[in-house]
């Protein structure tokens, strides 16, 4: 039976070491290793042992008893919580490990949202039970009161060796009513207790916990065992459907071959097989197609054969014919699916709620030709898609988007040992977005001599968080649907900026109206030309908004501390929810932009001298809450990028002649609609 799971934890809870001890209970180490001696099994990588932090989600297959666990270490610095939270879409379980002194952090809560939301089986571990300072009691009420009340110390139960655990049983009674009938008449046997405790975990009703020191190999075996008789993922009634696979991660090897880790959900997957999935399904966009006759169009497919299987463990692998359902294996031959891609039968692709609120840009020796620049980011941003790397042709320069500073020079590390670069990266900045927040219409035409396209888009205010949405409202008898899908794709095959300070656009839902063709003139390029003014034309038009990212923050501090805090997120235009009063403390949730919260975690830190809880999420753009003084200090000129005109091309005795977008409307070949 394989079992994936993942371990999260904050950084130095002692995850690293935990997994050390797994290994070795398992067989599959012969002498463990350590985070400070630089030789742990999972943190092969050198710039993890330089920082003794996890970087890369790197596994391990682990032989235990009739099992095969697959167990992935995931980073626990926020900066590398894209890594993370790709990893949690292919676990059948996880393990959260909890310092027994510093008990739930501010990470450990963002962790626990995400297993939540995905649905993971979830067990505890209390760890460095050893330390001074550490208490097992405080902890657990921490658990109850900000994680779950639905959480059971399983350290001591009798339950995993057979025995009776009557604790245990009025526990999973109180959760669901056939087990109460069970245990009130004593009619279930141990073993029916196991399987009862069992579908309590896989349903989210019960968190079992253990606790212990990895350090020292206590409570390691014992939740190993838990792990062992309590998930159980029926991955076998999966091997007779067809083919499924999710995506995880993707790396290149060292001859610059893209690896593509995935998955199988179901089915079997062998070399030679022909695998199908849907290239175009964007994290941000929602797509909302339809022909004239109002059939859906099917999105980009992309077949491709697998021409390599091995299984991935730490720094080893064994190339294999197959992979059965429930394993976890590393491909070659997939040249475009990315991390999240639902591969043959599952045709989605998952979004990801981690994503970063900062950009930079990237410096790097003008003796480098910024193609072979580009190049290697681009091979980093297919193994990191957050990266979002952007070449800005009118500055010649490169950015990205990152979480923060630790992982900028983490990038630069990569870049000098994969590919020989030194760079280096300007401040982080605040990544603003734009939207609209009116209706319009834009319009496009493009008729140079011997070319020819005209577009008509309706623009209008999206939900936030929706990105670009597009529809199709035109009819097969304006435009052939192969054009229309092509008006799709222009729309999608870059970013768009806004008007006010060239951020990018966002929230907006472009419904195509109508457009034509000519016979003879119109060639390839020429409704890109016409759908990138149309689109530009219509935001001369829009309401244009400014928007900024923001973190949902919840934190908990002492009476004492209450006021200055409040205080705190009011000069930082933060807005919070009625403060909670419990046990001397106070609990506040609410939201805050990042620009002026960034830099906070510190300042909290003092203040409540390290005793206090502050835990901080992304949580979208909406409106940025100082427009006016960003849009000056951007400058940014709308009309300085010859690439990105509002204005339309017509043509009259020959020759081609450009049109202010003011006027452009009223000479479009096409009657407007009303």
């Amino acid at each position: 039976m394989y079992k994936t799971i993942g371990l999260f934890a904050h950084v130095d809870a002692g995850k690293t070491t935990l997994a050390e001890q797994l290994l070795f209970h398992t067989g599959t180490i012969k002498q463990r290793g350590r985070v400070d001696h630089r030789d742990a099994y999972l943190d092969n990588h050198e710039i993890e042992k330089a920082r003794g932090i996890t970087v890369f989600a790197d596994q391990a297959i682990l032989p235990y008893k009739q099992s095969v666990l697959q167990v992935i270490d995931t980073p626990g610095h926020v900066d590398f919580s894209p890594e993370m939270e790709r990893a949690i879409q292919v676990l059948d379980g996880a393990v959260v490990i909890l310092s027994a002194v510093e008990g739930v952090q501010g990470h450990t809560e963002t962790v626990w949202q995400l297993l939540r939301k995905h649905g993971v089986p979830t067990f505890l571990f209390i760890n460095k039970m050893d330390r001074t300072g550490a208490d097992k009691s405080r902890v657990l009420e921490e658990i109850r009161r900000q994680l779950t009340p639905d959480v059971y110390d399983c350290t001591d139960s009798r339950l995993l060796s057979g025995g009776a655990d009557p604790r245990l049983e009025e526990f999973a009674a109180e959760r669901d009513e056939r087990y109460l009938e069970a245990y009130l008449s004593g009619s279930y046997s141990s073993g029916d207790w196991m399987n009862a405790i069992g579908e309590l975990l896989n349903s989210g009703r019960l968190f079992p916990l253990f606790s212990g020191s990895a350090l020292q190999d206590e409570g390691v075996q014992e939740m190993l065992e838990g792990i062992d008789q309590l998930l159980k993922p029926d991955h076998a009634a999966q091997e007779s459907e067809a083919f499924a696979g999710r995506v995880y991660k993707i790396r290149h090897d060292e001859n610059g071959v893209r690896v593509t880790y995935l998955k199988v959900l179901s089915g079997r997957l062998r070399i030679r097989d022909e695998i199908a999935y849907n290239l175009d399904l964007g994290i941000e966009r929602v797509e909302e197609e339809r022909t004239g006759d109002g059939e859906r169009t099917p999105a980009s497919t992309v077949i491709e054969k697998i021409t390599h299987i091995r299984l991935v463990s730490g720094h080893k692998a064994k190339t294999v014919d197959e992979a059965a359902a429930g394993q976890l294996v590393a491909v070659t031959g997939l040249s475009e699916a990315a991390a999240g891609q639902g591969l043959g039968a599952l045709r989605d692709r998952s979004n990801y709620d981690m994503v970063p609120a900062l950009t930079a840009k990237v410096f790097y020796d003008q003796a480098l030709a910024v193609k072979d620049v580009l190049r290697a980011f681009r091979l980093l941003e297919a193994e990191d898609q957050t990266l979002k790397v952007l070449w800005e042709e009118q500055l010649q320069e490169i950015h990205i988007h990152v979480m923060g500073v630790i992982q900028l020079e983490v990038l630069e590390q990569l870049a000098k040992e994969r590919f020989g670069m030194t760079l280096s990266f300007g401040q982080p900045e605040i990544l603003y977005k734009e939207t609209i927040a009116s209706t319009v219409r834009g319009y496009g035409h493009f008729e140079p001599l011997r070319h020819y396209a005209e577009v008509h888009l309706k623009l209008e205010p999206g939900e936030r968080g929706s990105g670009i949405t597009f529809v199709n409202a035109c009819h097969v008898e304006d435009l052939a649907v192969g054009t229309q899908n092509l008006i799709r794709h222009h729309l999608y095959e870059r970013e768009h900026h806004g008007l006010l300070t060239g951020s990018p656009l966002t929230d907006v839902r472009i419904t195509l109206l109508t457009g034509r063709a000519h016979n003879k003139h119109t060639h390839g390029g020429d409704f890109r030309e016409a759908v990138y003014r149309a689109l530009r034309q219509g935001l001369e038009k829009a309401d244009n908004v400014l928007l900024e990212p923001y973190y949902d923050f919840r934190l908990r501090v002492g009476l004492d501390e209450m006021g200055r805090v409040l205080s705190d997120i009011q000069q930082a235009h933060g807005t919070f929810e009625p403060p909670v009063t419990t046990e001397g403390y106070v609990l506040l949730e609410g939201r805050v932009p990042v620009a002026t919260f960034l830099d906070y975690p510190t300042e909290f830190a003092a203040l409540t001298h390290g005793k206090g809880s502050l835990r901080l999420t992304f949580g979208g753009y909406d409106v940025c809450h100082n427009a006016e003084e960003v849009i000056a200090r951007r400058c940014y000129d709308k009309n300085a990028d010859p690439m990105y005109t509002s204005a339309s091309i017509f043509c009259a005795k020959g020759a081609g002649f450009s049109v202010p977008w003011e006027e452009a409307e009223r000479m479009m070949h096409i009657e407007k609609e009303t």
